[in-house]
Formats: C-alpha cells, structure tokens, sequence
C-alpha cells in the first residue's frame, strides 16, 4: 500500500518538477549585494529553475531545524520515559527470586 501511495504522489509530482525544470531554463542573474545592484560584488548566473530548487531546499531545512528545536521537549520526555524504564527494570531484576530447583519447588506444580 504504501508503495502505491508512493507512486500515486511521487510520480506526478516529479513529472511537474521536472516539467518546470525544462520550461524554466532561461539563465537569470542573482545579485547577492542590495547596496549596489547596478554593478554588484558577487551575483551568479544559473537557470531559473536553480533559484526555485534552492529556495525550496533552503525552506525545507529551515522547516526541519524549526520543528526540531520544537519537537525538544517531546524527545526530553522520551529519555526521561527510557531511563525510568530502564531504573524499573533492573528494580524489578533484583527484587525477582533467584531461578533454582527450590524456588520451583515452592511455586508447585504448572507455575
């Protein structure tokens, strides 16, 4: 299931995504300095398509760290959760009677 779901989104998706890539390859100029736009300290040339692909890259990864940093006290719980798991077990381990032919002599038959 989950492969067709895949193939039913992932598919026409990267048909538009590469559908815009071959229409918008004309060579466009990024000017990277805003005090002298007329005659710039560094720009690039690249296609169109670069610029798009960048800032959607460049959101995902702001996207990814925000919700991170968001999702902190989630993963703080969780080891707080694991390490109280991990206190009660070993707790448990050695309140447990020791495994011998006398503690299965008390416990009786089929326990």
């Amino acid at each position: 299931m989950k492969t067709f779901l895949r193939i039913v989104i992932l598919g026409p998706l990267a048909i538009v995504v590469v559908a815009l890539a071959v229409v918008n390859n004309q060579i466009v100029t990024l000017v990277l300095d805003p005090f002298n736009p007329s005659a710039p300290f560094f720009s690039l040339a690249v296609p169109l398509y670069v610029v798009f692909f960048a800032t959607l890259a460049v959101g995902v990864l702001i996207g990814g760290v925000g919700s991170w940093f968001g999702q902190g006290h989630v993963r703080r719980a969780a080891r707080q959760s694991r390490r109280e798991a991990a206190r009660l077990k070993a707790e448990m381990e050695r309140q447990r009677p020791p495994e011998g032919p006398e503690t299965l002599a008390l416990r009786g038959p089929g326990a």
